[in-house]
């Protein structure tokens, strides 16, 4: 367990190095850097399927397309919605979006929480209602603040919901569905590294450190893929989801302390009740995982005196 817990933290804190290292791919924009990343994405999903001998999984997706055509739909719209997911992370540290995105990935979870209510009927905690309760408090501050809401909040908040249900739906092994996902997205990573007003090789000559610097960007992001993983094959599901808080925390500090993204004093009154939110359903994750463990333990000594 203790590795898996490394595992989680090392891959979170990978992913937040990866979204400060986009800041350093001048003169790649966001668009390339996103594309760069689909890119280098699959040979890393092709050894990692092989590895884990998902190859078959990935066969029956084949089969099922050639006699299902709502499967093409189905597999567009979910590589579409996590295409734009993955374009907005490495586009927002660019533009000074890094603290909206960051706060998208607060509010996730408790957006979680709220679908799974309305669409498949789970029955909220009283952490969760306390938590979601929060969570409106401090997005209602901020429509009061400045009447508005970071449509890059929203669209990491709202945007991934139904990706997750979509994938749900389909019943997909996760390895495959992400190596559709890629795949589908290729092409456009394709088309917009060729349709550059200056040419990649252009871009490579004139700062030849990018020759190392872009496979670093593939290393990083599929090193944290990787950890991820394995992390969440070796952690029971409530510590897991506890260690899923770390990376949105620093996103945070990444964008304020890295990219130098203000934070306001009024702006207080929005964040801290979702932070707050978090530390509920981190608590919440905590104390199950803690039973589940006691649990297990006293079955482990049912069994030994047995």
């Amino acid at each position: 367990m203790k590795q898996g817990v490394i595992l989680s933290v090392l891959s979170s804190f990978l992913f937040a190095a990866l979204y400060y290292y986009a800041t350093l791919l001048e003169p790649l924009s966001g668009a390339s850097i996103f594309a760069w990343r689909v890119v280098l994405a699959l040979p890393v999903l092709a050894l990692l399927i092989s590895r884990s001998r998902r190859w078959e999984a990935v066969r029956d997706i084949h089969r099922r397309l050639r006699k299902e055509w709502k499967l093409w739909v189905a597999l567009l719209v979910s590589g579409a919605l996590i295409g734009v997911q993955l374009l907005l992370f490495m586009w927002a540290p660019l533009h000074g979006y890094g603290l909206d995105v960051a706060m998208g990935y607060f509010l996730l979870p408790l957006v979680m929480v709220v679908a799974g209510r309305l669409f498949y009927a789970e029955r909220l905690s009283r952490f969760q209602k306390a938590a979601v309760c929060l969570a409106a408090l401090g997005v209602v501050h901020e429509l009061l603040r400045v009447s508005t809401f970071s449509w890059a909040t929203a669209l990491v908040m709202f945007g991934y919901p139904p990706y997750f249900m979509l994938r749900r739906r389909l019943g997909m092994n996760a390895l495959a569905g992400l190596w559709f996902d890629m795949l589908l997205l290729l092409p456009i990573a394709l088309w917009v590294l060729v349709q550059q007003e200056t040419s990649v090789l252009s871009q490579f000559v004139g700062r030849p450190a990018l020759w190392l610097m872009v496979p670093t960007l593939g290393a990083i992001s599929s090193t944290a893929l990787v950890l991820y993983l394995a992390a969440s094959r070796r952690l029971p599901l409530g510590l897991f989801g506890i260690l899923s808080y770390v990376e949105p925390v620093l996103l945070f500090w990444v964008a304020f302390l890295l990219l130098g993204e203000p934070v306001t004093a009024d702006a207080l009154g929005t964040y801290l009740p979702i932070w707050l939110a978090v530390c509920l359903m981190a608590l919440e994750g905590a104390l199950a995982w803690r039973r589940e463990s006691k649990e297990n333990a006293r079955k482990r000594k049912l069994r030994a005196s047995d």
